[in-house]
């Protein structure tokens, strides 16, 4: 404890900077080396819900998904060593998706250094390439200027994570109480958003009046932004399809009229390609135009008039040979847009007869696949049944694999926002059911479901415990098909069918769960899904659906590399 009134420890400094940042839920794991910041939150009044996770992984995956519920930067937290690797995981796939999260690691006293002692480590050069902020704390007096620079960087920009390392000696050494102070338009992100250039705004009016078959392709960008209302009336005023990557959905309504849903090679389908293929002006908004939207920068296809929006510059023109620039915020930039296009006369270019005749297409597929009979279980009746079941402001968690697929292309979110969670970036296994877990401590009031398959369910399931510890009433689902079925699939299409090593042995998902105190329901026949579904989702506490289900190399999966 500090003796002066003016003094306080590093450790109760954190506390104090988090509380003042309007910080109210942290995820982490304890460790030696975080002593005295537990220490701190033990006596301080400050109001932060500390949820202790089973695995430093996790931690970072719940900041991850709760910074995208709220609008306010995740903060997750773990010790040395092994709990510094172990939490880079999440740090990297949060950064990479524009995603604010502050991971604090503690760590051995500097006076430790280069001594051998237990779990020393680079910290500041393991986390460098992983961030956009990152620090260590090895003079106490900076600690205050330190976090305001993590939330400032954080929130201003493109959002990313920031790493901030407490070293043992330095969470007991004093600062100076006068320094603790937050800026509060750090809290939230985006923050300070840059404003577009008034002539690339009037040269993008132009070209988009002016074209014959334009497109809007969005990233994640736009959901950042909360762009919705402004996106919604750039699509009503061209009348052009308003397409997203699977990042990107929530950015329209997958009702409006105007809205295509999935492009590229993870969702999209054929009619949705054709759609691309045809416009003669693309307008990215929010999005990278990486391998996956592009189906490996195929569609759209080189040639094309490229608008790009984006708050990243060095994202523009990085793939393709853009006629326009535009480095901005995207709600700034789109609100700047319509109100350029508003002045003009602008000829209406069909997008809703294209929008629709490829909804037509897509559903009918669908609808068959989803209503059959036959067994393993369908992907694609799980994810009809859930449409009718859950309520419009529902969050779904889907990890990789099975499930991100079959619901970027085939889940019609019926409302605009961040509805629908997956990982992106990096694609690890076992994201989901902590990604729940964070989405729900941040928007508790409505119902959440994860949904895994069974090599993700592996990697993730001692958060269980967790869940039934904070009586969180999540509806996990998970594909049982006893396969890496992504990886077989891959196997099935482009390498003769030579599986190796990616079949294990099935688990009985349901019973693993029981034993945490999930109430749980095993289902392979298609007429009892409704059922067991509708059951688990009105239950009061945590539930778990195991479905026996059909494997991807099997199935038609909407994975454009899959299909010959």
């Amino acid at each position: 404890m500090a003796d002066n009134s003016n003094e306080m420890t590093g450790a109760e400094a954190t506390v104090r900077m988090l509380q003042a940042y309007g910080v109210t839920d942290m995820f982490g794991l304890c460790g030696d080396t975080t002593l005295p910041f537990y220490d701190a939150l033990a006596r301080l009044d400050h109001g932060i819900n500390h949820i202790l996770t089973r695995d430093e992984r996790h931690a970072g995956y719940m900041a991850d998904a709760y910074a995208r519920v709220t609008g306010k930067p995740g903060v997750c937290e773990g010790p040395s060593g092994g709990g510094a690797t172990y939490i880079l995981p999440g740090v990297v796939e949060a950064n990479e998706s524009s995603v604010p999260i502050l991971a604090i690691t503690t760590d051995v006293a500097t006076t430790s250094r280069g001594k051998y002692p237990l779990t020393e480590l680079d910290q500041v050069a393991l986390f460098r390439p992983l961030t956009k902020w990152n620090a260590s704390l090895d003079d106490a007096t900076r600690l205050p200027a330190m976090l305001r620079a993590a939330f400032r960087a954080m929130t201003t920009g493109r959002p990313g994570a920031t790493h901030l390392a407490l070293p043992f000696n330095t969470q007991k050494a004093f600062v100076d109480s006068d320094e603790v102070w937050a800026d509060a338009r750090h809290s939230h992100y985006p923050a300070e958003r840059a404003a577009p250039e008034a002539d690339a705004i009037e040269d993008a009016a132009r070209v988009l009046s002016e074209a014959k078959s334009a497109i809007a392709i969005c990233g994640g960008g736009p959901v950042i932004a909360g762009a919705f209302d402004a996106l919604k009336r750039l699509g009503e005023i061209l009348d052009i399809p308003i397409a997203t990557t699977v990042s990107g959905q929530g950015a329209i309504a997958e009702t409006n009229p105007q809205a295509l849903g999935v492009v590229g090679s993870n969702g999209g389908n054929p009619a949705t390609r054709a759609v691309v293929d045809e416009a003669d002006v693309v307008l990215f908004v929010g999005c990278r135009a990486g391998s996956v939207t592009t189906e490996r920068w195929r569609s759209p296809s080189k040639g094309k008039t490229i608008i790009h929006i984006d708050s990243d510059p060095m994202v523009i023109g990085a793939n393709y040979a853009t006629e326009i620039a535009i480095c901005a915020d995207a709600k700034s930039a789109l609100e700047a847009l319509v109100a350029a296009l508003e002045t003009r006369e602008n000829a209406l270019q069909g997008g809703r007869a294209k929008v629709a005749a490829a909804w037509d297409s897509k559903l009918a597929a669908f609808n068959a696949l989803a209503a059959s009979p036959e067994t393993p279980i369908r992907p694609e009746a799980v994810v009809a049944n859930l449409m009718v079941l859950l309520d419009d402001d529902a969050i779904i968690v889907a990890d990789p694999g099975t499930p991100c697929p079959y619901f970027s292309a085939h889940y019609r979110w019926r409302k605009a926002g961040r509805n629908f969670i997956t990982n992106r970036a990096h694609g690890a296994l076992g994201y989901a059911l902590a990604a729940s877990m964070g989405a729900h401590v941040g928007r508790p009031d409505v119902k959440t479901v994860a949904v895994m398959g069974d090599g993700s369910f592996g990697f993730c399931c001692g958060e269980f415990e967790t869940i039934v510890r904070h009586k969180m009433p999540i509806t996990s689902i998970v594909f049982s098909n006893a396969t890496f079925g992504w990886i077989k699939a891959g196997q099935e299409s482009g390498f003769g069918k030579r599986y190796y090593n990616v079949d294990f042995n099935r688990t009985d998902h349901a019973k693993v769960a029981e034993a945490f105190g999930v109430k749980s329901w095993t289902v392979s026949d298609p007429a009892d899904l409704p059922g067991i579904l509708k059951q688990a989702l009105n239950h009061d506490g945590p539930t778990l659906v195991d479905v026996i289900s059909q494997p991807l190399h099997e199935a038609a999966a909407p994975v454009s590399e899959w299909v010959a």
